[in-house]
């Protein structure tokens, strides 16, 4: 029997660092496409990358995705690829739609027209829910996106519906809530904090400037959540899943955590900025996961506090290997 192959589309990031980890475990045969920089950024993969077959190719253009799809000839599209950061939508709100939503459409194209037996994931968010309708969110709540990333999700969201329902596609998106880990980008809340309380504590840095400290987020770790995307591919019809912990904790608990793993007193250190509070607040996801618990059998194994000391940990080690 031929190992099976997958083509995941934003690679050297965080879920993609550790989807490509799982499935290179179930013996799979790994692609990832990559986009053409003249720095190369494969620290997260850095440590698989003779294990992986890497490929040029942007989600902005098709012919390259065609390409991908035509030499490769995979059974399973994992679409972790997008703008992915949230501020950087309100200033770049164009490429965040061009990137994050049509850029979906681009590679179920290229599915539809030349391998349209492949399975295929969309990672959806949770910011399509923005201004909650409903507590907990569940794959029924109604979307209200907040920021030009939210729209752009949803908009891959509901063409990935789509493909699903015109052409016959085994289209599944996963709704995932914030899952972090030692590998998120520093530009992200949870590690910005851990990535600080580690440098305060080695004497590198005096304070921490945050937004708004009550916003509540459902956060679970990355290394749990991918295997959620590979088990939504494995089952006999596809469909969409919200991927959560169904725990809620504020900004001011994951400081107050982390400050604590680093055995500092993080009222000593942070500081309220007004600059990072965002134009549209989403005040507080919390996702319910019983249909993910159910149909797939899926449940987060790391628990909140765990999540956190592993990322301060995983900074204190980084900064003092440097």
């Amino acid at each position: 029997m031929a190992a099976k192959k997958a083509l995941i589309t934003g690679i050297t990031g965080q879920d993609g660092s550790y989807l490509s980890e799982f499935l290179l475990e179930k013996g799979y045969e790994v692609y990832g496409m990559v986009r053409r920089a003249s720095v190369d950024r494969f620290d997260r993969i850095d440590h698989i990358k003779e294990r992986l077959n890497l490929i040029q190719g942007d989600l902005t253009d098709q012919s390259s995705l065609d390409e991908a799809v035509k030499s490769i000839q995979p059974d399973e599209v994992y679409n972790l690829a997008a703008q992915s950061f949230v501020p950087t939508s309100w200033n770049q709100p164009t490429l965040t739609g061009e990137v994050t939503g049509i850029g979906t459409t681009r590679l179920l194209e290229s599915i539809r027209k030349i391998k349209p037996d492949a399975r295929f994931y969309q990672a959806s968010s949770s910011e399509m829910f923005g201004k909650v309708r409903e507590v907990p969110q569940t794959e029924l709540t109604p979307f209200h996106p907040r920021s030009p990333y939210g729209v752009a999700k949803v908009y891959g969201h509901f063409i990935t519906v789509n493909y699903r329902e015109s052409y016959n596609i085994f289209a599944c998106s996963g709704i995932l809530f914030n899952h972090e880990s030692p590998r998120r980008g520093l530009e992200f809340v949870t590690r910005k904090i851990t990535h600080a309380a580690a440098r305060i504590k080695l004497g590198l840095l005096k304070e921490l400037r945050l937004g708004n400290l009550d916003a509540k987020r459902d956060w679970g770790y990355a290394g749990d959540y991918v295997k959620a995307m590979w088990m939504m591919l494995q089952q006999t019809e596809p469909d969409d899943y919200v991927v959560a912990t169904g725990e809620t904790h504020s900004v001011r608990e994951f400081v107050e955590l982390a400050f604590g793993c680093a055995g500092l007193d993080w009222k000593k250190y942070v500081v309220i900025d007004p600059k990072f509070l965002r134009p549209a607040e989403v005040e507080l996801l919390v996702g319910d996961p019983s249909k993910a618990e159910k149909k797939l059998g899926w449940r987060p194994e790391v628990a909140f506090p765990e999540l956190v000391k592993m990322m301060v940990e995983g900074d204190l080690k980084g900064l003092k290997g440097k």
